[in-house]
């Protein structure tokens, strides 16, 4: 009996996958260094870039930000609700297509959310009524027809991968090394949402990072072979979190997804908090990406829940 329950409490500590969903490797994307990356990043690039707002929201800001972190001490920040927006982004490459970074949320969270991937519990710890919907991914796929090549997560959190739903079943969907198969405590409670959200969907392509040569960042991966987007491994708020650079023609967007939530955060140097799965390993990504920026002034950023 006492076998029993310490192999259920440790099976509980080491909590479970994000997700069952099948994974594959990519067939999109090449391994590069960080240096390559930097030799390209401040030459106008040809991909069109629009950030959509899917939702606003508030949540916790001890989970955006580490109010342990002695600036936020310093500051006098305490936990209190932190107004929010959800996003998804959309690229437009002129040879390759549109693609989405993130899905916001599906149309059935306003509409029928009995119905909807996100379980009652889930909607209701996360705080679905706190949620004003403002364009669900449905509702932009409605009024724009042309069809989305494929689908770039940064993480598989259900506010990044709620609008999965929505998209047509054979969308081919990108996510970090990894990702899926991350072990977490809080994923005994997502994961059977998550799993809701890509059932019928194609199997996750892992994008093919290798050790940035430079260590500069944990992986680089040129998306399409010809330095327009980037792929950036910086695990820490989860496994296989990914940010992504984005070469356009009035100069190149960062679109940090969550390693980086506000906007006051990212200005005062402090990293995300509870909502990271390994806190000190999310610092020294969040550094990484800071560093970036200051290096290279025309760089834009977008946050991943403020802008």
């Amino acid at each position: 009996m006492k076998h029993v329950v310490l192999t259920t409490s440790l099976a509980l500590l080491a909590g479970c996958a994000a997700s069952t969903h099948s994974s594959q490797p990519s067939p999109l994307g090449t391994p590069r260094s960080s240096a390559e990356l930097l030799a390209v990043l401040d030459t106008p690039g040809p991909v069109t870039l629009d950030t959509i707002v899917s939702a606003d929201w508030e949540v916790d800001l001890s989970g955006l930000l580490n109010l342990q972190n002695p600036k936020a001490v310093a500051a006098g920040l305490t936990d209190r609700p932190e107004p929010i927006q959800v996003y998804f982004h959309v690229l437009r490459h002129p040879q390759h297509g549109v693609f989405l970074v993130d899905t916001g949320f599906e149309k059935a969270l306003r509409d029928d959310p009995d119905h909807a991937a996100m379980g009652w519990l889930v909607a209701r710890v996360m705080g679905r009524d706190k949620v004003k919907f403002r364009m669900p991914l449905g509702d932009w796929l409605a009024a724009h027809p042309e069809p989305v090549a494929g689908v770039f997560l940064t993480h598989l959190h259900l506010d990044h991968v709620g609008g999965v739903p929505d998209l047509p079943a054979g969308t081919p969907l990108y996510s970090g090394s990894g990702e899926a198969a991350d072990r977490a405590f809080l994923q005994l409670f997502t994961q059977g949402s998550t799993d809701r959200a890509l059932a019928g969907k194609a199997a996750l392509r892992e994008w093919p990072f290798t050790p940035d040569p430079t260590g500069r960042f944990a992986g680089v991966v040129d998306v399409f072979g010809d330095g327009s987007v980037w792929a950036l491994l910086l695990p820490g708020h989860t496994h296989g979190s990914t940010a992504f650079v984005v070469r356009t023609p009035t100069g190149p967007v960062l679109l940090t997804g969550d390693c980086s939530h506000t906007r006051w955060g990212w200005d005062h140097d402090v990293e995300p908090g509870k909502f990271n799965a390994d806190t000190a390993l999310a610092r020294e990504s969040f550094q990484k990406l800071r560093a970036l920026a200051a290096e290279h002034p025309g760089l834009e950023v977008r946050l991943g829940h403020q802008r």
